[in-house]
């Protein structure tokens, strides 16, 4: 089976996939891919290769100046090296065949109505679908992908209901922005989370 070029992949995703720029992320393209041996992976970022680098190349710097973001500087050179070069799924380019939207990528108008953290490092909220069923979502801090109820897709949400969860009973129950500590119900919550996923980084993206 035949690989896209960059080009292709490049074309395809700036005409058929809705742009990604959630919070302070740089504009990204989420979609699905079929690999040329066959595999299907549903969840996949495409990001702009240039700025990857330009990344690296800053933190590489502020590291070697000086300006660690480490309690032991000594080793923050290392550390920034390892978050570069072995952490993370990655994906080549040349592995596609071809590319889909994916089912599991809210769209914008979905993605703008979340707002803020509700505790610290962790973000709960409630979708209301177009029928009018409940169902709680949360995440710690990727929004790319999340899972989805059976029967149910991403275009199927109508609203999201910050700050609340969904109790196994199907009670709608709020949680203040910021609380410290979740209510003693919150372990009976019915929670969809955040997917794994795969970076593919594209020149000229």
């Amino acid at each position: 089976m035949e690989y896209m070029q960059e080009e292709e992949i490049r074309d395809y995703l700036r005409h058929n996939i809705e742009p990604f720029a959630f919070s302070f992320s740089e504009v990204s393209f989420r979609a699905a891919v079929h690999l040329t041996d066959g595999l299907f992976l549903p969840c996949v970022v495409f990001r702009n290769q240039e700025e990857r680098v330009k990344q690296a190349i800053k933190r590489f710097r502020d590291e070697q100046t000086g300006r660690s973001i480490y309690k032991d500087p000594t080793n923050g050179y290392e550390e920034i090296v390892k978050s570069f070069v072995t952490r993370g799924n990655r994906l080549s380019f040349s592995d596609i065949a071809s590319i889909e939207p994916s089912q599991f990528a809210f769209p914008a108008y979905v993605l703008n109505q979340i707002v803020g953290e509700t505790t610290m490092s962790w973000t709960g909220f409630v979708a209301k679908m177009k029928d009018g069923k409940l169902f709680g979502f949360g995440t710690e801090f990727r929004f790319e992908f999340f899972d989805m109820p059976e029967n149910y897709s991403v275009q199927d949400i109508e609203e999201i209901i910050n700050h609340s969860y969904i109790l196994k009973s199907g009670e709608l129950c709020l949680l203040q922005e910021g609380c410290r500590s979740f209510p003693d119900n919150y372990e009976d919550a019915v929670i969809y989370r955040e997917r794994t996923f795969f970076n593919c980084y594209i020149e000229g993206l």
